[in-house]
Protein backbone atom coordinates (compact mmCIF):
# COMPACT_ATOMS: atom_id res chain seq x y z
CA UNK A 1 0.00 0.00 0.00
CA UNK A 2 1.33 3.42 -1.00
CA UNK A 3 0.77 5.60 2.06
CA UNK A 4 1.21 9.39 1.87
CA UNK A 5 4.77 10.41 2.69
CA UNK A 6 3.71 13.19 5.05
CA UNK A 7 1.57 10.65 6.92
CA UNK A 8 4.32 8.05 7.33
CA UNK A 9 6.85 10.67 8.43
CA UNK A 10 4.51 12.00 11.09
CA UNK A 11 3.64 8.52 12.34
CA UNK A 12 7.33 7.59 12.54
CA UNK A 13 7.98 10.70 14.64
CA UNK A 14 5.02 9.92 16.90
CA UNK A 15 5.50 6.18 17.38
CA UNK A 16 9.28 5.81 17.43
CA UNK A 17 10.12 2.16 18.19
CA UNK A 18 6.49 1.10 17.60
CA UNK A 19 6.46 2.39 14.05
CA UNK A 20 7.69 -0.84 12.41
CA UNK A 21 4.89 -2.89 14.03
CA UNK A 22 2.39 -0.21 13.06
CA UNK A 23 3.41 -0.10 9.41
CA UNK A 24 3.44 -3.92 9.16
CA UNK A 25 -0.25 -3.93 10.11
CA UNK A 26 -0.98 -2.55 6.63
CA UNK A 27 0.30 -5.82 5.15
CA UNK A 28 -2.44 -7.77 6.94
CA UNK A 29 -6.08 -8.07 5.96
CA UNK A 30 -8.67 -6.03 7.81
CA UNK A 31 -11.13 -7.78 10.12
CA UNK A 32 -14.80 -8.25 9.30
CA UNK A 33 -17.28 -7.72 12.11
CA UNK A 34 -20.99 -7.97 12.76
CA UNK A 35 -23.14 -7.14 15.75
CA UNK A 36 -26.25 -8.97 16.95
CA UNK A 37 -29.41 -6.86 16.92
CA UNK A 38 -30.88 -7.64 20.33
CA UNK A 39 -34.00 -5.64 19.46
CA UNK A 40 -34.99 -8.59 17.28
CA UNK A 41 -33.12 -11.61 18.62
CA UNK A 42 -31.78 -12.66 22.00
CA UNK A 43 -28.01 -12.99 22.30
CA UNK A 44 -28.06 -16.73 23.04
CA UNK A 45 -30.52 -17.40 20.21
CA UNK A 46 -28.29 -15.40 17.87
CA UNK A 47 -25.24 -17.53 18.66
CA UNK A 48 -27.29 -20.69 18.16
CA UNK A 49 -28.92 -19.63 14.90
CA UNK A 50 -26.06 -18.02 12.98
CA UNK A 51 -24.46 -20.23 10.29
CA UNK A 52 -21.13 -18.36 10.44
CA UNK A 53 -17.89 -18.97 12.33
CA UNK A 54 -18.05 -16.22 14.93
CA UNK A 55 -15.48 -15.04 17.48
CA UNK A 56 -16.45 -12.47 20.15
CA UNK A 57 -15.16 -8.90 19.92
CA UNK A 58 -13.75 -8.28 23.44
CA UNK A 59 -15.02 -4.71 23.85
CA UNK A 60 -18.55 -5.22 22.50
CA UNK A 61 -20.99 -7.53 24.30
CA UNK A 62 -22.89 -8.28 21.09
CA UNK A 63 -20.04 -8.00 18.56
CA UNK A 64 -18.34 -10.78 16.61
CA UNK A 65 -15.60 -11.30 14.05
CA UNK A 66 -16.47 -13.52 11.09
CA UNK A 67 -14.16 -15.46 8.79
CA UNK A 68 -12.82 -13.81 5.64
CA UNK A 69 -14.40 -16.31 3.23
CA UNK A 70 -17.90 -15.92 4.72
CA UNK A 71 -20.47 -13.51 3.26
CA UNK A 72 -22.96 -12.54 5.98
CA UNK A 73 -24.04 -9.50 3.95
CA UNK A 74 -25.63 -11.86 1.41
CA UNK A 75 -27.71 -13.83 3.90
CA UNK A 76 -31.45 -13.45 4.52
CA UNK A 77 -30.72 -12.76 8.20
CA UNK A 78 -28.95 -9.55 7.16
CA UNK A 79 -31.95 -8.34 5.18
CA UNK A 80 -34.16 -9.11 8.19
CA UNK A 81 -32.02 -6.96 10.48
CA UNK A 82 -30.85 -9.73 12.81
CA UNK A 83 -27.38 -8.20 12.72
CA UNK A 84 -25.51 -5.14 11.54
CA UNK A 85 -22.17 -5.45 9.76
CA UNK A 86 -19.74 -3.08 11.47
CA UNK A 87 -16.00 -2.58 11.72
CA UNK A 88 -14.97 -4.02 15.13
CA UNK A 89 -13.11 -0.96 16.44
CA UNK A 90 -16.12 1.25 15.67
CA UNK A 91 -18.21 -0.87 18.06
CA UNK A 92 -16.25 0.60 20.99
CA UNK A 93 -17.88 4.03 20.68
CA UNK A 94 -21.46 3.09 21.56
CA UNK A 95 -20.14 0.80 24.30
CA UNK A 96 -18.32 3.79 25.80
CA UNK A 97 -21.56 5.81 25.67
CA UNK A 98 -23.23 3.18 27.91
CA UNK A 99 -26.73 4.46 27.14
CA UNK A 100 -29.65 3.20 29.19
CA UNK A 101 -33.33 2.54 28.39
CA UNK A 102 -35.38 5.71 28.84
CA UNK A 103 -32.59 8.18 28.04
CA UNK A 104 -32.69 10.88 25.38
CA UNK A 105 -29.77 10.26 23.03
CA UNK A 106 -28.40 12.09 19.99
CA UNK A 107 -26.14 10.56 17.36
CA UNK A 108 -25.01 13.78 15.74
CA UNK A 109 -23.05 12.46 12.71
CA UNK A 110 -24.89 9.17 12.33
CA UNK A 111 -24.65 7.81 8.75
CA UNK A 112 -24.56 5.05 7.75
CA UNK A 113 -26.03 3.99 11.08
CA UNK A 114 -23.69 1.57 12.85
CA UNK A 115 -23.50 3.52 16.07
CA UNK A 116 -27.17 4.57 15.99
CA UNK A 117 -28.36 0.99 15.64
CA UNK A 118 -26.01 -0.07 18.46
CA UNK A 119 -27.31 2.72 20.69
CA UNK A 120 -30.89 1.74 19.85
CA UNK A 121 -30.26 -1.88 20.84
CA UNK A 122 -28.94 -0.73 24.22
CA UNK A 123 -32.04 1.43 24.72
CA UNK A 124 -34.35 -1.53 24.00
CA UNK A 125 -37.10 0.65 22.53
CA UNK A 126 -37.37 2.94 25.57
CA UNK A 127 -36.48 6.64 25.37
CA UNK A 128 -35.69 8.81 22.36
CA UNK A 129 -32.90 8.41 19.82
CA UNK A 130 -32.33 11.27 17.38
CA UNK A 131 -30.11 10.10 14.52
CA UNK A 132 -28.83 13.01 12.46
CA UNK A 133 -26.87 13.27 9.24
CA UNK A 134 -26.11 16.50 7.41
CA UNK A 135 -25.67 14.97 3.91
CA UNK A 136 -29.06 14.11 2.31
CA UNK A 137 -27.93 11.02 0.37
CA UNK A 138 -26.19 9.55 3.41
CA UNK A 139 -29.21 10.43 5.54
CA UNK A 140 -31.39 8.21 3.33
CA UNK A 141 -29.00 5.30 3.89
CA UNK A 142 -29.13 5.98 7.62
CA UNK A 143 -32.94 5.92 7.56
CA UNK A 144 -32.92 2.61 5.65
CA UNK A 145 -30.69 1.01 8.26
CA UNK A 146 -32.88 2.31 11.08
CA UNK A 147 -35.80 0.63 9.29
CA UNK A 148 -33.96 -2.65 8.64
CA UNK A 149 -33.04 -3.06 12.31
CA UNK A 150 -36.67 -2.65 13.43
CA UNK A 151 -36.04 0.46 15.56
CA UNK A 152 -39.21 2.03 16.94
CA UNK A 153 -37.92 4.98 18.99
CA UNK A 154 -35.70 6.83 16.50
CA UNK A 155 -36.26 10.15 14.74
CA UNK A 156 -34.00 10.65 11.71
CA UNK A 157 -33.07 14.25 10.92
CA UNK A 158 -31.14 15.86 8.08
CA UNK A 159 -29.82 18.93 9.91
CA UNK A 160 -26.71 20.95 10.62
CA UNK A 161 -25.44 20.80 14.20
CA UNK A 162 -26.38 24.47 14.49
CA UNK A 163 -29.94 23.75 13.39
CA UNK A 164 -30.33 20.97 15.93
CA UNK A 165 -28.80 23.09 18.71
CA UNK A 166 -31.48 25.75 18.29
CA UNK A 167 -34.17 23.11 18.66
CA UNK A 168 -32.74 20.89 21.43
CA UNK A 169 -31.17 23.20 24.02
CA UNK A 170 -30.12 21.32 27.22
CA UNK A 171 -32.11 18.30 26.07
CA UNK A 172 -30.03 15.12 25.70
CA UNK A 173 -28.60 12.80 28.34
CA UNK A 174 -25.93 11.53 25.94
CA UNK A 175 -24.58 12.81 22.62
CA UNK A 176 -22.34 10.74 20.35
CA UNK A 177 -20.11 12.79 18.07
CA UNK A 178 -18.42 10.40 15.66
CA UNK A 179 -16.88 13.35 13.91
CA UNK A 180 -16.03 13.67 10.22
CA UNK A 181 -12.26 13.21 10.15
CA UNK A 182 -9.25 12.62 7.90
CA UNK A 183 -9.89 8.86 8.01
CA UNK A 184 -6.32 7.71 8.64
CA UNK A 185 -7.55 4.75 10.65
CA UNK A 186 -9.40 3.42 7.60
CA UNK A 187 -6.45 3.44 5.16
CA UNK A 188 -6.24 -0.37 5.31
CA UNK A 189 -9.91 -0.72 4.33
CA UNK A 190 -10.59 2.24 2.06
CA UNK A 191 -8.33 3.32 -0.79
CA UNK A 192 -10.36 6.49 -1.19
CA UNK A 193 -9.35 7.63 2.30
CA UNK A 194 -5.69 7.44 1.22
CA UNK A 195 -6.33 9.43 -1.96
CA UNK A 196 -8.18 12.22 -0.15
CA UNK A 197 -5.68 12.63 2.70
CA UNK A 198 -3.53 15.74 3.13
CA UNK A 199 -2.07 17.76 5.98
CA UNK A 200 -4.38 20.62 5.01
CA UNK A 201 -7.38 18.31 5.31
CA UNK A 202 -6.24 17.20 8.78
CA UNK A 203 -6.10 20.84 9.88
CA UNK A 204 -9.52 21.57 8.36
CA UNK A 205 -11.04 18.52 10.06
CA UNK A 206 -9.70 19.67 13.44
CA UNK A 207 -11.33 23.07 13.04
CA UNK A 208 -14.63 21.52 11.98
CA UNK A 209 -14.56 19.11 14.92
CA UNK A 210 -14.17 22.03 17.33
CA UNK A 211 -17.27 23.66 15.85
CA UNK A 212 -19.33 20.48 16.02
CA UNK A 213 -18.39 19.83 19.66
CA UNK A 214 -19.32 23.38 20.63
CA UNK A 215 -22.79 22.86 19.17
CA UNK A 216 -23.12 19.51 20.94
CA UNK A 217 -22.46 21.19 24.30
CA UNK A 218 -25.52 23.39 23.80
CA UNK A 219 -27.75 20.33 23.45
CA UNK A 220 -26.54 18.48 26.55
CA UNK A 221 -28.42 18.52 29.84
CA UNK A 222 -26.57 19.34 33.05
CA UNK A 223 -24.55 16.29 34.07
CA UNK A 224 -24.86 14.71 30.63
CA UNK A 225 -22.08 13.14 28.60
CA UNK A 226 -20.56 13.46 25.15
CA UNK A 227 -18.69 10.62 23.47
CA UNK A 228 -16.27 12.08 20.92
CA UNK A 229 -14.67 9.71 18.44
CA UNK A 230 -12.69 9.65 15.21
CA UNK A 231 -11.16 7.03 12.95
CA UNK A 232 -7.87 8.89 12.62
CA UNK A 233 -4.44 8.92 14.31
CA UNK A 234 -3.82 12.66 13.92
CA UNK A 235 -3.25 14.35 17.33
CA UNK A 236 -4.80 17.53 15.86
CA UNK A 237 -8.10 15.66 15.64
CA UNK A 238 -7.66 13.54 18.77
CA UNK A 239 -5.72 14.56 21.92
CA UNK A 240 -5.29 18.15 20.77
CA UNK A 241 -8.99 18.38 19.95
CA UNK A 242 -9.92 17.14 23.44
CA UNK A 243 -7.43 19.58 24.99
CA UNK A 244 -8.91 22.48 23.03
CA UNK A 245 -12.42 21.40 24.06
CA UNK A 246 -11.51 21.29 27.76
CA UNK A 247 -9.93 24.73 27.53
CA UNK A 248 -13.11 26.15 25.99
CA UNK A 249 -15.39 24.20 28.34
CA UNK A 250 -13.81 23.89 31.80
CA UNK A 251 -17.06 22.46 33.18
CA UNK A 252 -16.28 19.12 31.49
CA UNK A 253 -13.93 16.34 32.50
CA UNK A 254 -12.55 13.29 30.70
CA UNK A 255 -13.69 10.00 32.24
CA UNK A 256 -11.94 6.73 31.47
CA UNK A 257 -14.66 4.30 30.49
CA UNK A 258 -13.00 1.20 29.03
CA UNK A 259 -9.98 -0.97 29.72
CA UNK A 260 -9.32 -3.84 27.34
CA UNK A 261 -6.16 -5.58 26.19
CA UNK A 262 -4.62 -3.56 23.38
CA UNK A 263 -6.44 -0.32 24.20
CA UNK A 264 -3.89 2.45 24.69
CA UNK A 265 -4.35 5.65 26.69
CA UNK A 266 -4.19 9.04 25.03
CA UNK A 267 -0.81 10.75 25.13
CA UNK A 268 -0.58 14.08 26.98
CA UNK A 269 2.53 15.00 24.97
CA UNK A 270 0.33 14.88 21.84
CA UNK A 271 -2.25 17.16 23.47
CA UNK A 272 -0.33 20.26 24.68
CA UNK A 273 0.95 18.28 27.72
CA UNK A 274 -2.58 18.16 29.09
CA UNK A 275 -2.60 15.26 31.56
CA UNK A 276 -6.39 15.00 31.28
CA UNK A 277 -6.16 13.45 27.82
CA UNK A 278 -4.51 10.30 29.17
CA UNK A 279 -8.02 9.02 29.96
CA UNK A 280 -8.99 9.03 26.29
CA UNK A 281 -8.75 5.79 24.30
CA UNK A 282 -6.64 4.89 21.30
CA UNK A 283 -7.19 1.72 19.28
CA UNK A 284 -4.14 0.85 17.18
CA UNK A 285 -4.28 -1.70 14.31
CA UNK A 286 -0.98 -3.28 15.45
CA UNK A 287 -2.35 -3.90 18.96
CA UNK A 288 -5.91 -5.12 18.36
CA UNK A 289 -7.98 -6.94 15.74
CA UNK A 290 -9.50 -3.81 14.27
CA UNK A 291 -8.79 -0.52 12.53
CA UNK A 292 -7.50 2.73 14.04
CA UNK A 293 -9.88 4.61 16.33
CA UNK A 294 -9.92 7.28 19.03
CA UNK A 295 -12.61 7.93 21.64
CA UNK A 296 -13.14 10.20 24.62
CA UNK A 297 -15.92 10.27 27.23
CA UNK A 298 -16.57 13.90 28.18
CA UNK A 299 -18.83 14.41 31.19
CA UNK A 300 -20.47 17.70 32.08
CA UNK A 301 -19.88 18.74 35.71
CA UNK A 302 -21.02 22.36 35.79
CA UNK A 303 -24.19 24.41 35.92
CA UNK A 304 -26.88 24.14 33.26
CA UNK A 305 -26.34 26.20 30.14
CA UNK A 306 -28.75 29.05 29.30
CA UNK A 307 -31.69 28.11 27.11
CA UNK A 308 -32.84 29.87 23.97
CA UNK A 309 -36.39 30.32 22.74
CA UNK A 310 -37.11 28.89 19.31
CA UNK A 311 -39.56 30.24 16.78
CA UNK A 312 -39.71 28.64 13.38
CA UNK A 313 -42.01 27.48 10.61
CA UNK A 314 -44.26 24.66 11.63
CA UNK A 315 -43.65 21.33 9.92
CA UNK A 316 -46.60 20.11 7.89
CA UNK A 317 -47.73 17.38 10.23
CA UNK A 318 -51.23 16.45 11.29
CA UNK A 319 -51.68 14.72 14.63
CA UNK A 320 -55.40 14.00 14.30
CA UNK A 321 -56.72 11.61 11.63
CA UNK A 322 -60.04 12.26 9.96
CA UNK A 323 -62.84 9.76 10.59
CA UNK A 324 -62.21 7.77 7.42
CA UNK A 325 -58.47 7.34 8.04
CA UNK A 326 -59.11 6.55 11.69
CA UNK A 327 -61.53 3.81 10.63
CA UNK A 328 -59.13 2.32 8.08
CA UNK A 329 -56.30 2.26 10.59
CA UNK A 330 -58.49 0.84 13.37
CA UNK A 331 -59.67 -1.94 11.03
CA UNK A 332 -56.05 -2.83 10.23
CA UNK A 333 -55.16 -2.99 13.92
CA UNK A 334 -58.21 -5.13 14.74
CA UNK A 335 -57.61 -7.57 11.87
CA UNK A 336 -53.79 -7.78 11.97
CA UNK A 337 -52.14 -6.81 15.27
CA UNK A 338 -52.59 -7.95 18.85
CA UNK A 339 -52.44 -4.33 20.02
CA UNK A 340 -51.85 -0.86 18.60
CA UNK A 341 -48.22 0.39 18.64
CA UNK A 342 -47.77 2.84 21.51
CA UNK A 343 -46.95 6.49 20.92
CA UNK A 344 -48.29 9.66 19.38
CA UNK A 345 -49.63 9.18 15.85
CA UNK A 346 -48.59 11.80 13.32
CA UNK A 347 -49.54 12.03 9.65
CA UNK A 348 -47.06 13.32 7.06
CA UNK A 349 -48.98 13.55 3.82
CA UNK A 350 -50.58 10.10 3.54
CA UNK A 351 -47.86 8.38 5.61
CA UNK A 352 -48.71 7.52 9.21
CA UNK A 353 -45.98 7.42 11.87
CA UNK A 354 -45.91 6.90 15.60
CA UNK A 355 -43.48 9.22 17.40
CA UNK A 356 -41.36 7.88 20.27
CA UNK A 357 -42.36 10.73 22.56
CA UNK A 358 -44.43 13.88 22.45
CA UNK A 359 -42.19 16.50 20.90
CA UNK A 360 -42.23 19.36 18.43
CA UNK A 361 -40.72 18.95 14.98
CA UNK A 362 -41.08 22.63 14.10
CA UNK A 363 -38.38 23.90 11.80
CA UNK A 364 -36.48 20.60 11.54
CA UNK A 365 -35.65 18.71 8.36
CA UNK A 366 -37.07 15.35 9.36
CA UNK A 367 -36.63 12.26 7.20
CA UNK A 368 -38.28 9.83 9.62
CA UNK A 369 -40.32 11.16 12.58
CA UNK A 370 -40.53 7.77 14.28
CA UNK A 371 -41.79 4.33 13.31
CA UNK A 372 -43.48 4.35 9.91
CA UNK A 373 -46.73 2.44 10.40
CA UNK A 374 -47.99 2.59 6.85
CA UNK A 375 -49.65 4.67 4.15
CA UNK A 376 -53.24 5.52 3.37
CA UNK A 377 -54.03 4.50 -0.19
CA UNK A 378 -57.42 4.65 -1.91
CA UNK A 379 -59.88 3.47 0.74
CA UNK A 380 -57.31 1.22 2.43
CA UNK A 381 -54.37 1.28 4.84
CA UNK A 382 -51.15 -0.29 3.55
CA UNK A 383 -48.77 -1.31 6.37
CA UNK A 384 -45.10 -0.42 5.92
CA UNK A 385 -42.07 -2.66 5.67
CA UNK A 386 -40.70 -0.71 8.66
CA UNK A 387 -43.60 -1.90 10.79
CA UNK A 388 -43.12 -5.51 9.70
CA UNK A 389 -39.45 -5.47 10.70
CA UNK A 390 -40.28 -3.91 14.07
CA UNK A 391 -42.79 -6.65 14.91
CA UNK A 392 -42.36 -10.09 16.44
CA UNK A 393 -44.53 -13.12 15.62
CA UNK A 394 -46.41 -12.76 18.92
CA UNK A 395 -47.38 -9.18 17.97
CA UNK A 396 -49.61 -10.25 15.08
CA UNK A 397 -52.62 -12.47 14.51
CA UNK A 398 -51.36 -14.25 11.39
CA UNK A 399 -47.86 -15.44 10.46
CA UNK A 400 -46.46 -17.35 7.51
CA UNK A 401 -43.40 -19.43 8.37
CA UNK A 402 -40.41 -19.91 6.06
CA UNK A 403 -36.92 -21.29 6.58
CA UNK A 404 -33.70 -19.48 5.68
CA UNK A 405 -33.02 -21.80 2.74
CA UNK A 406 -32.65 -20.46 -0.78
CA UNK A 407 -35.76 -22.41 -1.75
CA UNK A 408 -37.97 -20.58 0.75
CA UNK A 409 -36.32 -17.35 1.97
CA UNK A 410 -34.78 -16.78 -1.46
CA UNK A 411 -38.18 -17.00 -3.12
CA UNK A 412 -39.67 -14.50 -0.67
CA UNK A 413 -36.79 -12.02 -1.02
CA UNK A 414 -37.18 -12.18 -4.80
CA UNK A 415 -40.85 -11.22 -4.50
CA UNK A 416 -42.49 -14.56 -5.35
CA UNK A 417 -45.94 -15.56 -4.09
CA UNK A 418 -46.82 -18.71 -2.11
CA UNK A 419 -49.75 -21.12 -2.04
CA UNK A 420 -51.38 -21.26 1.39
CA UNK A 421 -54.50 -22.52 3.14
CA UNK A 422 -54.41 -19.69 5.69
CA UNK A 423 -57.22 -17.19 6.11
CA UNK A 424 -57.22 -13.96 4.16
CA UNK A 425 -55.62 -10.67 5.15
CA UNK A 426 -52.29 -9.15 6.12
CA UNK A 427 -49.79 -11.75 7.32
CA UNK A 428 -46.34 -11.33 8.83
CA UNK A 429 -43.85 -13.45 6.91
CA UNK A 430 -41.27 -14.90 9.30
CA UNK A 431 -38.02 -16.65 8.43
CA UNK A 432 -36.82 -19.06 11.13
CA UNK A 433 -39.21 -17.32 13.53
CA UNK A 434 -38.14 -13.70 12.87
CA UNK A 435 -40.02 -11.07 10.88
CA UNK A 436 -38.97 -10.49 7.27
CA UNK A 437 -41.88 -8.53 5.75
CA UNK A 438 -45.54 -8.61 4.80
CA UNK A 439 -47.65 -10.85 2.70
CA UNK A 440 -51.38 -10.62 2.01
CA UNK A 441 -53.50 -13.76 1.69
CA UNK A 442 -56.38 -13.97 -0.75
CA UNK A 443 -57.96 -16.93 -2.58
CA UNK A 444 -55.38 -19.45 -1.37
CA UNK A 445 -52.36 -17.34 -2.32
CA UNK A 446 -50.01 -15.22 -0.23
CA UNK A 447 -49.20 -12.20 -2.35
CA UNK A 448 -45.67 -10.98 -1.67
CA UNK A 449 -45.35 -7.42 -0.30
CA UNK A 450 -41.59 -7.42 0.15
CA UNK A 451 -40.54 -3.97 -1.19
CA UNK A 452 -39.65 -4.08 -4.89
CA UNK A 453 -36.56 -1.92 -4.32
CA UNK A 454 -35.13 -4.51 -1.93
CA UNK A 455 -35.83 -7.65 -3.95
CA UNK A 456 -32.85 -9.80 -4.93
Amino acid sequence: MNLPQDFTKRMQDLLGAEYDDFIKSYERDSFGGLRANTLKIKYEDFKRLMPFTLTPVPWCKTGFYYEKDERPGKHAYHEMGLYYMQEPSAMSVAELADVQPGEKVLDLCAAPGGKSTQLAAAMQGNGLLVSNEIHPARCKILSQNIERMGIRNAVVTNETPQGLAIHFMNFFDCIVVDAPCSGEGMFRKEDEAVKQWSLDNVKMCGERQDEILDEAVKMLRSGGRIVYSTCTFAPTEDEECVHRFLERHPDFEVVKGMDFDGFAPGKPEWGADDERVKDTHRLWPHKIKGEGHFAALLVHTGEELPTLDFTGKKKKAVKILDKEKERLYADFIKDTLQEEPAGEKVLFGDALYVMPMEMSLKGLKVLRPGLHLGTFEKKRFEPSHSLALALKPEDVKNTFALSATEEEAGRYLRGESFVTEQGKGWTLVCIDGYSAGWGKVSNGMLKNHYPKGLRK
